[in-house]
């Protein structure tokens, strides 16, 4: 998937044999396949298990749509079991479309920031795993740059915070971030019974846990 700068249309590059789920979004109706509204911008984060994350920022106002999906690693068309592997080098991650005049990416950020925890290298929570580290990809050098600004501000703001929670401590909250941030090459869409799962499975799981130490942009 990619941001076509001269028409400002994003458009999602798809090959014949790729996973293209067929559905709507299930909560609101809305695509998850592009092209997408020309006001629209992509944000694409990686926090731990997708389930989580995806059901929080389609709650936001000003998201159109969320997918999840894979990236970042070698595999083409990966399925779930093969990320599953820790072969793959791919994220878990959630593809958010949103409208830049209601939310911001800056906004995005400090939820991405906010709803896990960035310090946990290849794992989150119990959830153990390189397709489970923590990781922002980008589309462009704005989103570059406000992406490496913010992740300096929130581990200013980590390293002079005080917690008094013991379990917090223990699982290094206030260690330093290990959030990667790289450029988005390609997004492969999950499978269909992933998409919104939380929505469709109401006690589903769900392992997403910030650190308590909020994050200013």
């Amino acid at each position: 998937m990619n941001k076509d700068l001269k028409n400002n249309t994003i458009r999602i590059n798809l090959s014949p044999t790729e996973y293209i789920p067929l559905e709507n979004h299930f909560v609101n109706q809305n695509p998850i396949i592009g092209p997408f509204p020309k006001d629209m911008e992509q944000a694409i984060f990686g926090m731990g298990c997708f389930w989580g994350p995806e059901r929080h920022f389609w709650q936001i106002p000003g998201v159109f749509s969320t997918a999840v999906g894979y990236t970042g690693g070698q595999k083409e068309n990966p399925t779930y079991e093969e990320v599953c592997s820790g072969t793959t080098g791919h994220v878990e991650v959630v593809m958010i479309i949103f409208q830049p005049r209601e939310i911001t990416y800056n906004k995005l950020l400090q939820n991405f920031w906010e709803s896990h925890n960035p310090t946990q290298g290849m794992r989150q929570q119990s959830d153990v795993g390189s397709q489970y580290r923590s990781a922002i990809f980008v589309n462009s050098e704005e989103q570059l740059r406000l992406a490496t600004r913010s992740l300096n501000q929130y581990q200013s703001k980590l390293s002079n915070a005080v917690v008094n929670d013991s379990s917090a401590l223990k699982s290094n909250v206030l260690g330093d971030i290990t959030t990667e941030i790289t450029l988005l090459e390609k997004f492969y869409y999950a499978e269909t019974y992933h998409q919104q799962y939380l929505a469709k499975n109401i006690n589903g799981y769900c392992s997403m846990k910030g650190t308590g130490v909020s994050c200013a942009i």
